[in-house]
């Protein structure tokens, strides 16, 4: 077994549970509505992605002209669900983190659990070996070839 591997908690309290707010960015240039383009140019993604959270029901626009249109909340909505992705979790688990309320909560935290955290270092530390061991392996059939 890994050594830096965190081994999982059976029991979760409420100190187990952190409120993770979206960043966004605090340029007062931004303008206060974004078109679809303007939002995936802002955030880098693409008008397809955010069409796709809208189908599943992660992210709401309105229509201007039948263009999409996205207020402060949706960017900061966005900008929730793209944290939540680059810490490793699923759209579903996106889905999840934001329904969970609970006072605390608000549409732009995500619940986190100390199970998950857990679960998401378990899960990154194994694409970090994984990833050692295909470099490794490349390196040696580099070197084999190089010396050919």
């Amino acid at each position: 077994m890994n050594p830096r591997l965190v081994e999982p908690t059976a029991a979760l309290s409420d100190a187990d549970v952190i409120w993770i707010d979206a960043e966004t960015s605090a340029e007062d240039d931004v303008p206060a509505i974004l078109s679809i383009r303007e939002m995936a140019e802002e955030f880098d993604v693409t008008p397809r992605a955010l069409r796709f959270y809208e189908s599943k029901g992660l992210l709401q626009s309105r229509r201007q002209n039948g263009i999409r249109m996205y207020g402060p909340a949706e960017q900061q909505h966005l900008a929730l669900i793209l944290k939540g992705r680059r810490l490793g979790f699923t759209l579903a688990e996106i889905a999840q983190m934001i329904d969970a309320r609970n006072g605390r909560a608000s549409r732009h935290a995500l619940r986190l659990t100390r199970q998950k955290c857990l679960d998401q270092i378990v899960m990154f530390e194994q694409q970090i070996s994984d990833a050692l061991a295909a470099v490794a392996e490349l390196r040696r059939i580099h070197t084999s070839l190089c010396c050919q």
